[in-house]
């Protein structure tokens, strides 16, 4: 039963990790066609997803996320 529930959490935050990855590809694709006005609000959630995103790998790796 414990495997499975490790197996289920482990497969989640993979899962997690991975839409993160695209949603953090699709921010630098955004980047690098915005115009002056949306750059600041596209580095703002960039820097928000690639924070997540290291909080989420620690969390698998059994470390603690980054501050």
């Amino acid at each position: 039963m414990a495997d499975t529930v490790i197996f289920h959490i482990i497969k989640e935050m993979t899962t997690m990790t991975n839409a993160l990855e695209i949603h953090i590809e699709e921010l630098r694709a955004e980047l690098r066609n915005a115009d002056p006005a949306e750059r600041a609000q596209i580095e703002a959630e960039l820097e928000q997803a690639q924070s997540e995103l290291a909080a989420a790998k620690a969390e698998q790796e059994g470390a603690e996320p980054p501050h």
